[in-house]
């Protein structure tokens, strides 16, 4: 009966267990109840032995390599040591060891039952395991190994180490794929980690791998697939690549503190490399010289010539009643790009080519245009924020009246430098400053058109404003509060637009220039200094201080042009909208606020009087006038609050910054190494900008006396009675 429990024990069936392991009706009268136990006991360790083997046979047949790897462990883990102990008992048993046989001559099934019930934990964990297997047609090798490593994480120490090796065992095949991607960019046919387009496939990637060094194995991969796909003049060196495939080979992913320290180093490597052969310095000037001229709009020719495209668009398009051509589509905003490039110095930028426009919700079709007064102005409150992004998003509809964004295509190798995220900063920008700069523009055609009416009125009333003894005054009075409308819109607009385009767009670009030359001077001495030591070596423009310095770079100017305080961004918008609905209603009224001298008055019927179209409109002036001193006080002073209130840091909110890139290497190693590289020492300077904005807007004390006065507008004429 005891070779019979043995050959039952190493897998092979019997009449003692005729289905799985409750023994056979026959016998169970022969036997004693605790036999009885001791014999089920072993038939369940038989059991789910039989089970183990049988379901690691079937899914070794799997096309995965990972179920592979898993099965040929197991197996090999129950062939070293739970078949070995079943060989092992039957020599004992057949040399009559004592701790087996009683008195030499039989062997007490409890013994047995002792003797393998180190196996009941595990080959019921291992039995859960493979039903689990089992049941799932396709297993992804990230989802495997959280899969083993959670059930790993146990209180009995033979089940966690039998499920820690499977765990190791997936995670050598895992890192095998990830080595030959990240060291030769190669891509496996069968059960890849990454897609065609070089991004992780979902539950390729356990979840013991960080969100930062999964950017960074897309990056690397991508990198040395696009170069070696190019057959770029200069490939990775290979003792990199074997130094590479060394660090690879001592790391797993579930230490995952060495695991991210070697793919941050990988990714310096690979990025320096590039840095010096493939995104070359002049590369990137032209690349941060592009969005600047077009984007932080230095080129000004071709800023304004964009501006009246769009409008002579929305003029032939939205005012057709019907038909296809009653419509804005993508093609017509790039088109309208085109040809406002046309006797620019754009028209023969190649840069041009990677601008392009884009309609978020789709074409615009002719709608209504209304005259109705915005939304009431925001009070100054703490209470309301958002982020910057959010703020630039304010303007995004300001200049077609739809959301409007303009995108730049950057292709390889800028893509290395440039990332999604420092495009939608730019985008913002643009938003933000093509607002801005079309309110301008329409400001300034209502100063215009005015001039020309009143030289017009003036040939016929020479000094006066004409009219009769009934309209006469509030003929004045409206004329000169309109024209002291337009003085503030005009003054408030050039002096904003003047301190962000020259205060802190033009000075932060000069640095960065500077700052680029100067690294490279620096990297091109050094190269001639072998002897160089390791504090000069830390003033070199890496990769990595490379993309710090654009990151900075955009960082101030977010907050320079105020995008990162949501309040004044808030109370900005409402400013806008109230220049574009005075110029509006001015046009409206045919490019004057008085009406014509013959145009009222000549015939009177009912209750109609003399005056009554110039009370009309004195009115509308009056209430326009009102809210837009309101406005400029709200905007002053929030903005002399915030130089008090608000920290002005480049890294104000890593949450909310829609430049601070999650992809970069060793992010807070990076933030910490700013100040020892000379590349965070200008905090005060971008509050020294602010404080220039302030002392432009108060230069002749007009809202600081008007704080102290309490808000009391002082009369524009008083000076000249």
């Amino acid at each position: 009966m005891i070779a019979e429990v043995l050959l039952v024990l190493a897998g092979h069936s019997s009449s003692l267990f005729p289905t799985d392991h409750i023994l056979h009706p026959s016998f169970a009268p022969l036997l004693h109840p605790g036999e009885k136990q001791a014999l089920e006991a072993l038939g369940l360790i038989a059991f789910r032995y039989r089970k183990i083997k049988a379901a690691s046979t079937r899914l070794s047949r799997s096309s995965s390599r990972t179920i592979c790897a898993l099965c040929a462990t197991l197996n090999s883990i129950l062939r070293d040591e739970y078949e070995s102990l079943v060989v092992e008992t039957e020599s004992k048993i057949l040399s009559r060891d004592a701790n087996l046989v009683a008195s030499g001559s039989f062997v007490p099934l409890s013994s047995l039952r002792a003797t393998f019930s180190e196996w009941d934990a595990p080959l019921a964990a291992l039995a859960s395991l493979v039903e689990e297997l089992e049941a799932e047609k396709h297993w992804r090798p990230g989802i495997l190994i959280d899969m083993l490593l959670a059930r790993s994480h146990t209180g009995v120490h033979r089940v966690a180490d039998i499920l820690s090796r499977l765990s190791v065992a997936v995670q050598r095949v895992w890192r095998i794929q990830l080595t030959a991607f990240l060291v030769h960019g190669s891509i496996s046919n069968i059960d890849p980690l990454v897609s065609e387009n070089y991004t992780l496939l979902d539950g390729s990637t356990p979840s013991c791998v960080s969100a930062q060094s999964q950017e960074s194995i897309t990056y690397v991969g991508r990198a040395i697939a696009t170069v070696k796909a190019a057959k770029w003049q200069k490939q990775l060196p290979q003792s990199l690549a074997i130094a590479h495939t060394s660090l690879l080979e001592n790391v797993l992913p579930e230490d995952q503190h060495a695991f991210d320290l070697v793919i941050s180093q990988i990714r310096t490597n690979v990025s320096e490399w590039l840095w010096l052969n493939v995104l070359t310095q002049k590369d990137v000037e032209d690349a941060v010289e592009t969005l600047a001229n077009y984007f932080l709009l230095r080129n000004g020719e071709f800023s304004l010539a964009v501006i009246r495209e769009i409008e002579r668009l929305k003029l032939s398009r939205l005012t057709l009643r019907s038909g296809p051509t009653s419509m804005i589509r993508d093609q017509d905003l790039n088109l309208a790009l085109l040809r406002a490039s046309l006797g620019t110095s754009a028209q023969h930028d190649p840069a041009l080519a990677h601008l392009r426009f884009s309609l978020p919700s789709g074409p615009l079709r002719p709608l209504l245009p209304s005259l109705v007064n915005t939304a009431p102005l925001p009070s100054p409150s703490p209470l309301t924020s958002s982020t910057s992004g959010q703020n630039s998003d304010l303007f995004a509809s300001h200049l077609l009246g739809t959301p409007l964004n303009l995108t730049y295509n950057v292709t390889w190798p800028l893509d290395l430098f440039l990332h999604p995220a420092d495009l939608n900063a730019y985008a913002g920008l643009f938003s933000y400053l093509s607002a801005l700069r079309k309110t301008h523009v329409r400001v300034h055609s209502c100063w215009t058109s005015l001039s020309n009416a009143q030289r017009a009125r003036r040939r016929w009333t020479g000094l006066g404003e004409g009219g009769t003894t009934e309209d006469l005054e509030l003929r004045s009075k409206a004329l000169r509060c309109g024209w002291g409308i337009v003085r503030d819109m005009e003054w408030f607009l050039d002096t904003l637009l003047g301190y962000l385009m020259m205060d802190v767009i033009d000075i932060e670009f000069r640095k960065l220039k500077e700052l680029l030359v100067q690294k490279v001077s620096a990297v091109v001495d050094a190269s001639s200094d072998a002897q160089l030591n390791a504090a000069a070596t830390s003033t070199l423009l890496d990769f990595t201080t490379l993309r710090v310095i654009h990151t900075t770079y955009l960082d101030r100017l977010l907050t320079g042009c105020l995008l990162t305080n949501s309040m004044l961004m808030s109370i900005l918008r409402p400013i806008l909208d109230i220049c574009e609905r005075f110029v509006a209603q001015v046009e409206r009224w045919g490019g004057d606020v008085l009406p014509a001298l013959l145009f009222e008055g000549s015939l009177k019927e009912g209750d109609e009087k003399v005056g009554g179209m110039v009370e009309e409109r004195w009115l509308i002036v009056a209430e326009i006038n009102e809210t837009l001193q309101k406005a400029l006080d709200s905007f002053f002073e929030q903005l002399a609050t915030s130089i008090s209130q608000q920290p002005f840091t480049t890294a104000a909110d890593a949450s909310k910054s829609v430049i601070m890139n999650a992809s970069m290497a060793n992010h807070t190693t990076l933030n910490a190494s700013r100040a020892a590289k000379g590349l965070d020492g200008g905090l005060g300077e971008v509050r020294r900008h602010v404080e220039h904005l302030l002392l432009r807007l108060d230069f002749n004390g007009g809202f600081s006396k008007r704080r102290e006065s309490g808000g009391q507008t002082a009369d524009i004429l008083a000076a000249l009675q």
